[in-house]
């Protein structure tokens, strides 16, 4: 039997060719190839230089790669996972001290990778019970998924639209126009306002699958068929289309924060637009626009709420905006979004 161990890429043309001779000659081979790639991820850069002067690098090359490495930090999957650890067994701690139990069991990880980070599967235990990384987890009934982009709660929500639609079309029958648009607005429409604002910034391709859910429920309630125009139901139904939904939940949040009316932690996120010198926009009561740093594409496609939140709040008109209340803002609003969306 043969037996080669090779840890270099470009040793594998090498390998192949040797056990296609051994093949050949009815020998038994065994390869095993290590992955190396990220062996160095976690060098101390003080070993790193020594080991580069011993092997005969010095002078400017040397000097080039101690700049280059000179204040550099790396930052461990381990000590994040320590860290998670001692948040997880101080939160079990003080619930233990208060004479309440955490179901460990059925806690859930939801590790959230920054840009150009790898997604991380971590394993943690605590209390002899290993909490285990997922790729979803669900909080106040919205499914996150580590990307964050809300497709599998938006998946869970037009099933569950669906189920309840097909219910109602059973009976519908038996229902007035009235009372199977009261149903549908309790059972199905309210599922696809629930925390809605968290679809603020996705793209229409995205919260299309809630639009046909929407359109179906129109042609429900005027018992219309499967391909009817569903603009002049929604007209008639005064219902806004789910985009238009999204953004009024959104700008109803930013009128609070705007007013500080709303959560501080709603609040922290946007600020009163304070012009360098007198100007009419000082009345105006517009929102500062947060700097970003990176590219204008960035500007345009985030989602934060701290960057949207002004950018719609801005485009309304003057009178929306100085609303004396958040009911009048509210009503004057809708129709604003209803003219903008259903014409």
């Amino acid at each position: 039997m043969h037996f080669w161990v090779k840890g270099q890429l470009k040793a594998q043309s090498g390998i192949i060719i040797k056990v296609l001779r051994a093949k050949a000659a009815s020998l038994s081979s065994v390869v095993v190839l290590l992955d190396l790639s990220a062996a160095f991820d976690t060098m101390d850069h003080q070993i790193l230089i020594s080991t580069l002067h011993h092997l005969g690098v010095s002078g400017s090359a040397l000097s080039l790669l101690k700049s280059y490495l000179k204040d550099r930090t790396f930052r461990s999957e381990t000590r994040a996972a320590a860290r998670i650890f001692a948040c997880l067994a101080d939160i079990s701690q003080w619930m233990s001290s208060h004479h309440l139990k955490l179901n460990l069991g059925k806690t859930e990880l939801l590790y959230l990778p920054g840009k150009g980070s790898p997604t991380t599967d971590f394993h943690i235990t605590v209390q002899d019970t290993v909490v285990a990384s997922t790729e979803t987890a669900k909080n106040l009934g919205v499914t996150l998924d580590h990307q964050l982009s809300l497709s599998t709660n938006i998946t869970g929500t037009t099933r569950s639209c669906r189920f309840l639609l097909h219910n109602i079309r059973r009976i519908r029958p038996f229902l007035t126009q009235k009372a199977a648009q009261v149903l549908v607005q309790a059972l199905v429409i309210s599922r696809l306002d629930y925390c809605n604002s968290l679809m603020a910034g996705l793209p229409a391709k995205a919260i299309r699958p809630l639009q046909l859910i929407q359109n179906a429920a129109a042609r429900l309630v005027f018992n219309l068929p499967k391909f009817s125009h569903t603009t002049p139901l929604l007209r008639s139904l005064h219902w806004l289309p789910v985009a238009a939904r999204i953004r009024f939940k959104t700008l109803a949040l930013a009128y609070s924060a705007a007013n500080g009316s709303g959560p501080t932690y709603i609040q922290d996120l946007v600020k009163l637009y304070t012009p360098a010198r007198p100007l009419r926009s000082a009345s105006a009561k517009q929102l500062a626009t947060p700097t970003l740093c990176g590219s204008t594409r960035l500007k345009t496609t985030s989602r934060l709420f701290s960057v949207l939140a002004p950018k719609w709040w801005n485009e309304l008109p003057t009178d929306i905006r100085t609303s004396d209340s958040l009911y009048i803002f509210r009503r004057r609003l809708k129709t604003y979004l209803f003219q903008q969306y259903l014409g």
